[in-house]
């Protein structure tokens, strides 16, 4: 990666707009649930501050489509920040106009404001030149470290870095990037991907391009049941995408052609309904009745897709095994989860369900790398350059 990052920048006593992804859930009460995305930020902050810059934060939750949501106020996070970095941090409630420029030339070296959520604006979506020049207006320097948005092209992220006086990345965008390239480029062999999920159409084109790269890939979730559709079993009234049975045929027998182990579920737990009490039977897949769905990976499927995972020098894991967000459909997900923090591999897991899997099987502090991205993490996979990094590189057209 070429991309300038912070250390290549002189930043002292400036003021610096930093992008981040401050998009984390809250309780009813608008208390913060986790604060990952929150606290991984906290390097470039600091080091700005070191530095006895002014700062101004930016960043977007939910997805408001451009209209004032309550619920989607930052506000909370304002209380949050101040407490980890020991200063009190300000909320702007209107970011963008003049009143907030004439706020900016009362800032003091080490202040710190906090925008309103940008999303709230249309214009960021639109990727809007004329809202990211009044973006831009506001700070000397751009710093991206919003890796969990790199892959959205919107004002915030994209437009304003043609109009900022100098930009460049944070130390969590490179942090992310690295640590993918490093897993991917530079693994230690053999690597192993792990992709789940529902759906095929959501990871066909990263496993396409993950298929030469690796050893071994398992695949499960309910998009297990299309690649079973496809060689010939009857999956029942599991989740199958019947359009993409050609696509899971082929995706096969290019894993044979690269020598690349590709590995489906054997066994599995089905249900006549999707529920917490619904009665569970495990049977063959080559055995699922025509009344039941699959909803998780079986126990032999589990000592088989450990047992690759405990032989591997790197894991990569994005997506559920089942639908582990049913409590009784977590077994699979959760002893994969276990399998990954039990071997000695360098493990990096991406995707806001395989994040909430490692935690919920407690074993976060077991993972080598736990990504902040979603979206992000699978356009990696996928082979694609993120919107935010190209940003980076383009021209300024001040």
């Amino acid at each position: 990666m070429s991309i300038k990052t912070l250390k290549d920048v002189s930043i002292s006593s400036k003021t610096v707009l930093i992008r981040v992804d401050y998009n984390v859930p809250y309780d009813r009460e608008m208390n913060i649930v986790d604060s990952t995305r929150i606290t991984y930020t906290l390097p470039t902050i600091n080091y700005c501050l070191e530095r006895k810059c002014k700062i101004i934060i930016v960043s977007h939750m939910g997805r408001p489509k451009g209209k004032v949501s309550p619920r989607m106020s930052l506000k909370p996070i304002t209380a949050f920040l101040s407490g980890v970095l020991n200063r009190e941090v300000q909320f702007i409630e209107t970011p963008i106009g003049e009143t907030l420029k004439k706020q900016i030339t009362s800032m003091k070296n080490g202040d710190i404001f906090l925008l309103e959520n940008i999303r709230f604006y249309p214009e960021e979506e639109k990727n809007d030149d004329e809202f990211a020049k009044q973006l831009a207006s506001l700070a000397d320097i751009y710093v991206n470290d919003a890796f969990a948005a790199a892959h959205n092209a919107h004002a915030s992220i994209c437009a304003v870095t043609r109009y900022a006086k100098e930009s460049c990345a944070g130390f969590l965008l490179v942090k992310e990037i690295e640590y993918f390239e490093n897993a991917m480029a530079g693994a230690r062999r053999p690597l192993c991907a792990i992709i789940g999920g529902a759906k095929v159409s959501t990871k066909l084109r990263a496993i396409l391009n993950i298929l030469p790269k690796v050893d071994s890939i398992i695949i499960g979730g309910g998009m297990a049941f299309t690649f079973l559709k496809s060689m010939g079993y009857d999956t029942g009234k599991s989740i199958m995408e019947e359009d993409l049975l050609e696509a899971a045929a082929t995706t096969i027998a290019l894993a044979r052609q690269h020598n690349t182990e590709l590995l489906l579920p054997i066994d599995i737990v089905a249900v006549k309904e999707l529920s917490n009490d619904a009665a569970m039977t495990i049977v063959r897949v080559d055995e699922i009745p025509e009344d039941q769905m699959g909803i998780d990976i079986g126990p032999e499927t589990i000592k088989l897709f450990s047992n690759k995972i405990k032989e591997a020098e790197t894991v990569i894991f994005n997506g559920p095994m089942g639908v582990f967000e049913i409590p009784n459909f977590a077994k699979g997900t959760n002893a994969i989860s276990e399998a990954i923090a039990q071997s000695n591999c360098f493990s990096i897991v991406g995707g806001g369900d395989s994040i909430t899997a490692i935690h919920t099987a407690g074993v976060e502090d077991k993972i080598s790398y736990i990504s902040t991205g979603g979206g992000a993490f699978l356009r990696l996979l996928e082979g694609k350059i993120l919107p935010a990094v190209a940003a980076l590189d383009q021209p300024v057209t001040i």
